[in-house]
This record gives C-alpha cells, structure tokens and sequence, in this order.
C-alpha cells in the first residue's frame, strides 16, 4: 500500500491534499535564503488520533515529516522537504480551557496567539507573549520557535508561559509531560525541551499554558536621541535603576526615516535613535516622569509622555510600522534575531551600520532594547545576484558580531534552515553532539523535520 492510500486509511479524505499546485504552496515559511523541497502531500489533520495515525503512517514507510503552523516564520524551520508529509496543524484550533482559578488555558496547537489573548482578556487574564505576527501566528509555531515579542522585558518569552504538552512522537505514541500545577518539579523537563525544538522531537498537540492577571492599560513616551550610543546609554540605566518597563524599544536612523518616507510622521532628521518606553504599573505617570528624566540625562533632545492610551497608540505606532516601511526600500528582506547583553547593545548597532557601509547596503535596526534582542533588516533587490550575495554576506556579519559581543544567534526567530551552519559555532561540538544524541532519543529515524536545526 502507498503512502496516500496509507493515509486515507485513517483520515477523511478533505485532510488530504496532493495537487501539486496546493501542496507546492505549503513549501515554504517567510524566511529569505532558505531551500524548500517539494512536499508529496500535505495533511491537515483536526485529532490527535489522526496525528498519531499520520506518525504510524510516516515510520512505517520511512517517510519524513514536516509539521507546519501558520508559516510565518523567518529562519525556514516550517520549509517542505522533498517527498516530505506536510503535517499542516491550522485545524487544530479549539481553546479546550480557560480556567481564572489555575489561571491556565489548555489549548490545541492551531490557535491563533490573538484569538487566544482576546479570550483570556475576557476572563480578566492576560497571555503575554506577543510576537509582531500575533494575529497570524499560531501557539504551537510559537512553542516550536520559542518565540518573544514587545513585552518580553517584563513579561519573559514563550517558554516562561508553556507549563504542559501533549506531544505525538515519531512512531505515533503520545507523551504528556509538565503539569496544570502552579508548581511541579518531577523527573527530567522534557516540556522546555519541546519549546524551540521546532518539530524535530515530536508534534505538539495540545499545550497548557500559563495566564497572568490582566495589567492595567499601559502608557508609553518617545524619547529621541542625537546618537545610538546616547539612547543604549538610556535603556542601560533605566534597567540598571529597577525600572520595569511593559515595553522597551529602540529604532536607529535608518529605520526612523523608512517610517518617515512612507507614513509621514514628521520625525527630525537630526533624530538618530528613537527610545520608546511604556509602563502598565498603577502609576505609569510617574514611571514615565522618572525613565523621562534618566532619558534627559542621558542626551535626548526630547522627551514626550503620553497621557492617554490613544496618545501611548500614536507613539508607538512608528515602531510598529518599521518593519512594513523597511520592506517599502527594496524589494526584499532578510530579518535578524541577534540578542546581546543590553551592556553591549551600542556596540552591536554601530557594528550593524558599519557592516551596512562595508557592504553598500540599506540595513535598518529596530530591537526590543530591554532585551538587548536586536532586529538588523537587510534590505536589497533580489533580482540583482550581487546585491543578494553581499545582503546573505552581511547578515552573517552580523550574526558573527552578535556571537562576538557574547550574545546568540537567535533570540525569538529560531534556526530552521538560514541559522543552522551559525549554530554549531554557538554551541561548539560537545553542544551538538549531546544535542543530535537527544534528538535521536526521540526520532531515531530521523523522519522529523529532517535538516533543520542541524
């Protein structure tokens, strides 16, 4: 019996996708430079049952497997490989739980991270990981990357947040490991081990995840700076005094006149860094006033608080829009994830402009600063082999900056297919042998999510 026929053995037949012009669709995720094969069909299964009979199906017949989330990923950990099963999660999107008591949500893999915080906010609770993508991006494709967002300075990442898992295994059995408990120390932490392992130990099915009170309404200011050194100086001693931001953000030159020229928003050209800070405590007036005042010190020719939500709205709104206004330059993008300590973060941005002149290139930084996790942005033309070979070089300038400065390589993106040579040099051979020996624990075929990560 083949593959297909193995499958429609245990799935209903609209789980089952193998017109290439659909299934070639599922390919890739929104990374640049990363190779994509060419699936053999593609799943979309909406049980666990038909995930364990897909598992059974994939080790019986050798066949790899590639689960898939939203595909909104950067660095091609979602990317097809040749004659691979596309495992598509999408329709695994129940929320089984919202419980105010254990202040958990049990949720399927599926689930939009949007849809989810909407739904906790109606039960006075609060999910904080918020990944720019939220209102795409699925929890369980934020579990296999382990991915951040803005509010990571106070509220931490994704891993922080993911207290239990139901995960099928390569040859379809099913683990639950973690708990529903507030605390819980049993055994081995196999369930941090699944977060960012990006699908190559098992297929997350079902998550427990862990929910705070809802904050109050945050307010932010805009601090702007007539260097990049003067506005990490700020974020340094704002973290440095106790000061627990809701959001701490930095855009350089580059990326504050990409905003300017497509949104108009009338920032000076002398600003060299913009420094947005927002508080969600009681009293965030008076937060503001004092991270104000540490700006000031610092060299910022302005500071402006916000007094209203709709105003905190206004000035964030440039951040918001870097990303889209960096893509406007050229025609294509290549986003980092370097993360450094917030003492070296000056550094890591005046070697990305001087990587940006080395190579001719437009390269725009926003970073969630009070993580010292910046974004360079390669801009280039992706029809001009040149530009795109000095874009691929410079991004790993950029990543050899980052490990240099004793930072990583990855902070909220994951590595996929674009990181994977960068991280054997982040763990060194001992990391990647102890790390290839656990994945064989739990793929021994290696069928899961083959060339990724390693």
């Amino acid at each position: 019996m083949d593959l297909i026929a193995r499958l429609r053995a245990g799935l209903p037949g609209e789980a089952i996708l193998t017109d290439p012009d659909v299934t070639g669709s599922y390919a890739n995720d929104m990374a640049s430079f990363c190779e994509a094969g060419t699936p053999a069909v593609v799943v979309l299964p909406r049980t666990v049952e038909q995930v364990q009979h897909i598992m059974r199906t994939a080790t019986e017949l050798r066949v790899p497997v590639v689960p898939q989330g939203a595909r909104t990923g950067l660095s091609g950990a979602a990317n097809a490989s040749d004659g691979c099963i596309v495992l598509s999660l999408v329709k695994m999107d129940r929320i089984i739980e919202i419980n105010p008591v254990d202040r958990i949500a049990v949720v399927e893999p599926g689930v939009i991270n949007a849809v989810l915080s909407r739904a906790v906010n109606e039960h006075g609770l609060y999910y904080p990981p918020d990944p720019s993508s939220w209102e795409q991006c699925s929890i369980g494709g934020n579990i296999g990357t382990a991915s951040g967002g803005l509010c990571c300075v106070k509220y931490g990442v994704t891993a922080e947040y993911v207290l239990g898992l139901d995960v099928v295994l390569a040859d379809g059995r099913l683990l639950t490991c973690g708990r529903r408990t507030a605390k819980g120390v049993a055994g081995y932490d196999l369930t941090r081990l699944f977060v960012g392992s990006e699908g190559s130990l098992g297929i997350i099915v079902r998550a427990v995840l862990a929910l705070k009170p809802e904050p109050p309404q945050q307010l932010a200011l805009a601090a702007e700076f007539p260097s990049t050194a003067a506005a990490c100086a700020a974020v340094c001693e704002i973290m440095a005094r106790g000061h627990a931001p809701s959001l701490l953000e930095l855009m350089d030159r580059t990326s504050i006149r990409a905003v300017n020229d497509m949104a108009r928003m009338g920032l000076p050209d002398s600003t060299e860094a913009l420094l947005l800070a927002a508080f969600d405590t009681p009293e965030p007036a008076a937060d503001l006033a004092a991270v104000g005042a540490l700006c000031t010190a610092a060299g910022a020719t302005e500071v402006v608080p916000a007094e209203t939500a709709a105003e905190s709205d206004l000035l964030l709104q440039a951040r918001r829009l870097t990303l889209t206004a960096l893509e406007q330059v050229k025609s294509a993008t290549m986003i980092d994830d370097v993360c450094v300590p917030r003492s070296r973060l000056a550094e890591m941005l005046d070697g990305t402009a001087a990587i940006a002149e080395k190579y001719g290139l437009t390269i725009g930084v926003c970073a969630h600063a009070g993580d010292g996790n910046t974004h360079p942005t390669v801009c280039f033309d992706a029809a001009d082999p040149d530009e795109s070979r000095r874009a691929r070089e410079s991004f790993d300038d950029i990543m050899a900056l980052g490990l240099q400065l004793g930072g990583t390589i990855t902070g909220e993106h994951g590595v996929g297919v674009l990181k994977k040579e960068w991280l054997a040099r982040e763990l060194g051979p001992v990391g990647v042998e102890l790390q290839r020996g656990i994945k064989e624990v739990f793929d021994p075929l290696g069928i899961l999510n083959p060339g990724k990560l390693f």
